[in-house]
This record gives C-alpha cells, structure tokens and sequence, in this order.
C-alpha cells in the first residue's frame, strides 16, 4: 500500500531567495582538493574568483563577475564549499523522499550507501537578477562535479532532488534552464479518498519566483509535470510576467496547445511547505475550488 502523508501547512516557509544548498553525497570519505586546484576549476565555469579561506573545514571564493549591490554598497557574492562530514541518519525524512522522482528505483540503495557528504552553497546571491544567479548556481554546480569525481549522487535541499552524479555530469542543458533541471522539483500526489491529484514544484522561490500548483482529475499527471516545468521555465526566462486572471496555453492530448487556455491566481500552497504559488486552473479537468 502506498505511504499516507498528512497537509501539514503549519511548518515554517521557506525564506525566498535563501541559500542554494547543493549535497554531494558520497560512499567514503573525502578530502577537499588543495586550494589552486578548486581556484582553477571553479574559475573555468564561474569567471574570476578570489580564494578567501581554504582549510580543513571549508573553502570559501568570492565570484568577482558577480556584484551584489546593497543599500551602503556592493561585494562580490560568495561560493562556499564545506568539508566532508557524516550525514544525519534523519536528513531525508519519508515525504522528501517519496518526491524524488529522477532516482525512484535507486532512491533508497543511493541513500542507504552513501553516508558522507559535502555541501556547496552561495552566500549574498539573493541580491542578483534571477537570471544570473540561476546560471551562476549551476556554472558553480558544473565545477563541484568536475572537481569532486568521487561523489556518487547531488541532492538539492531546495526543491527535494536528488540525481545520480552522471545525470549532472552529463547534462546537455545550457543557460538558466539548467536550473529547471536541477533546482526545481515537479512533485506529484494523489488526493486520498478522491480521483483528484494534485502536482506542483519546490524550488522556484530561490530565485523570488512562485511555484506551480495543479489540482485536477482525469488527465495524465505525467503530461502536467510536462507543463509544470515549462511554465516554470517561461516564468524564469521572461521574468515572472503572469497577472492574476490572465492564462497560459494548456494541454491537449499531451502537447501544450493554444487551443486550450488555463487561468492563472497566485494562492497559497495546498501541500506543503507553505508558500505562494502560481495556481492553474485547468478547466474541465480542474479540481477543488479557488478564491476568485
């Protein structure tokens, strides 16, 4: 039988445009590369970096192509790199696990051998364009997998992913759309008790943007992951310009048609965390109500 989860909009949100936390999760331990090796790689995809601390607990590098502007003046944002610790037995609980979809079959095998990680964050990049910090996040993602060869699976603590190291390291995705790809999470649940799903994303506000949310019957749930992700690409690349009322091509027979128009109301979440999301109303197939 499959797992029950309970609504649970009482946790606390996520901060918009917090960290990016990126996981590299590890079988065996392992060290940091020394400080002229991580300068080199990390400059071959993030520009010009300054090696601000390199020890045995972290490495910090400040990226000088990318300025943050506050209201007393500007700092290059930050790439830090921490060492390598054990995992918490508790870190991926039943329900973040159930939407790690990308790895389904080899989620709990992965889980289970890997037990040491590393984590890369960026520090000040909520002061960026979404643009450019979704490309510098994984211009910075692109140089942990290239310098840390040993690292068996990344898993991204902001939208709920975890992937195989070879599905990162193989990507063919250019530009922000990389960041679809990796920082955002479609997930999928059904209604208990009700032919009515539901699917939304996790990830999005990272850049200040909104999720996604898709309460529906009927429909493929895969053919609305399909959109879920294009919309969430349109949002990043055209600058979040959706209004309440206003719609967006739906699906027809699998395809995103113009034919079939869905209408567009920022909401709060109904799963959570708690969060605004993007809510599209699909018409006929469109389930539950909604404020307007």
């Amino acid at each position: 039988m499959d797992q029950v989860y309970q609504q649970d909009l009482s946790q606390e949100s996520p901060r918009p445009g917090g960290p990016f936390l990126i996981q590299m999760l590890f079988r065996e331990p392992t060290g940091l590369p020394d400080r002229d090796t991580m300068l080199r790689v990390l400059q071959q995809h993030c520009g010009r970096l300054d090696c601000f601390c390199h020890d045995d607990k972290m490495a910090g590098f400040a990226a000088l192509d990318h300025m943050a502007t506050f209201q007393d003046g500007s700092a290059p944002v930050q790439l830090m790199v921490t060492a390598c610790s054990k995992i918490s037995e508790d870190l991926f609980d039943p329900f973040t696990r159930s939407q790690m979809w990308d790895c389904m079959g080899e989620r709990d095998q992965i889980l289970a051998e890997c037990r040491w990680q590393i984590v890369g964050v960026d520090m000040l990049t909520a002061a960026l364009d979404p643009l450019e910090r979704a490309d510098l996040d994984m211009d910075f993602l692109e140089a942990l997998a290239g310098l840390f060869p040993t690292c068996a699976a990344f898993y991204f603590q902001n939208c709920g992913k975890l992937l195989k190291a070879e599905e990162v390291r193989g990507n063919t995705i250019t530009g922000p759309d990389r960041f679809i790809r990796f920082g955002v999470n479609a997930r999928f649940f059904n209604i208990q008790g009700t032919d009515d799903m539901l699917v939304d994303t996790l990830g999005m506000s990272t850049l200040f943007l909104p999720d996604l949310q898709y309460h529906f019957h009927d429909m493929d749930p895969n053919w609305v992951v399909g959109h879920a992700y294009s919309v969430a690409s349109y949002l990043l690349l055209a600058g979040n310009p959706i209004q309440d009322g206003e719609t967006v091509d739906g699906v027809l027979d699998g395809a995103i048609s113009q034919e079939v128009q869905w209408k567009c109301q920022h909401e709060g979440s109904l799963i959570q965390p708690p969060r605004e999301v993007l809510d599209i109303f699909m018409g006929e197939y469109a389930s539950g109500t909604r404020e307007n």
